[in-house]
């Protein structure tokens, strides 16, 4: 409607106290309905749900001693009103076109769609070359774990990028949620790339991790992308101490990750797998018999199990040779 407006979200007794006039509409809310009460001059207030429209065309009267950066009467007001009633305000600035969000301390500026979409698009070029590198880096793990010649070097590069994806994924997903329904295009592209890269991060982790698994997932979500990068800070966190040569520490994946490309074995008969056997290696050299030993592993299921790894080996191979 190429019109200013402002917008509180919430209907507590705190809100209603510092809102003056107006009208009650009591009507759901639609984009017409809210462009047509967004000429009017006044603030709308909106359920706590935002799907309620209540009144239209109030006066916002928060404490005029609250400090505020903003120089326009309408963000002054918004700024104001949400720190003093600690709700969702939106100001929508008439001639810059620019809307901002307010709540508490915080102000946060939405960006243009035609802005939102280049970084979007600039961030799934890169997430496509970091997936790209995952990948080449998953097929070398499968080699390295069937021939017993991993090094700790090796799971962490892995890690690395795993982790990486994820979070230029979060990144997208921030520019989605603000592009609203221009950005169906963008998640669509983000899952296709994406795929499986999340659970196969934490496969890796369970593999070759220490300590409290659920500690190390924590801990590597919380570290800056300067510290992602450095290997080192990545071999305390899973817990193999803090010497530089232990990068080239020999060892052994659990089976997490190679059990669970296993056709239609379930989570809980891989950790008993894992559980009852240990290790990858301990996992390949078992029978059938050692196999259906094992809590929810019957005879049928257990030569399955072993079909597949000898065909996921023997593929392992293969692309070695070429």
């Amino acid at each position: 409607a190429k019109t200013g407006g402002l917008i509180v979200i919430g209907d507590t007794e705190k809100v209603l106290s510092v809102v003056e006039g107006g009208f009650k509409v009591d009507c759901y809310l639609t984009p017409a309905a809210l462009a047509e009460l967004a000429k009017m001059d006044g603030a709308i207030i909106l359920s706590r749900d935002a799907k309620i429209i209540l009144y239209a065309n109030t006066q916002l009267v928060p404490d005029y001693l609250i400090s505020t950066s903003e120089r326009g009467t309408r963000h002054r007001a918004a700024e104001r009103m949400a720190k003093q009633i600690d709700c969702p305000v939106i100001a929508v600035s008439q001639s810059r076109h620019v809307i901002t969000l307010y709540q508490g301390e915080t102000k946060y500026v939405l960006g243009s769609v035609p802005e939102l979409i280049n970084k979007a698009n600039q961030a799934l070029q890169t997430l496509e070359r970091y997936r790209a590198a995952f990948n080449e880096v998953l097929t070398e793990l499968d080699l390295l774990e069937f021939q017993d010649e991993m090094r700790l070097i090796d799971a962490i590069r892995a890690i690395q990028r795993g982790e990486m994806i994820r979070r230029i994924k979060e990144e997208i997903e921030r520019y989605i949620i603000e592009l609203g329904g221009e950005g169906r295009l963008t998640e669509m592209q983000l899952k296709e790339i994406v795929g499986n890269t999340l659970s196969e991060t934490r496969q890796i982790l369970q593999d070759y991790v220490k300590e409290d698994y659920e500690k190390v997932c924590l801990e590597l979500e919380v570290i800056s992308t300067e510290k992602l990068l450095e290997a080192e800070g990545i071999v305390r966190i899973l817990g193999y101490g803090t010497k530089p040569e232990n990068l080239d520490l020999s060892v052994l994946p659990k089976g997490y990750r190679i059990l669970s490309k296993v056709p239609h074995l379930p989570v809980s008969v891989v950790e008993n797998v894992v559980a009852a056997l240990g290790d990858l290696p301990n996992i390949m050299n078992s029978t059938v018999l050692e196999l259906t030993e094992i809590n929810e592993v019957g005879e049928r299921r257990a030569g399955s199990v072993k079909r597949e790894l000898e065909r996921l080996k023997n593929r392992a191979l293969l692309g070695k040779r070429f």
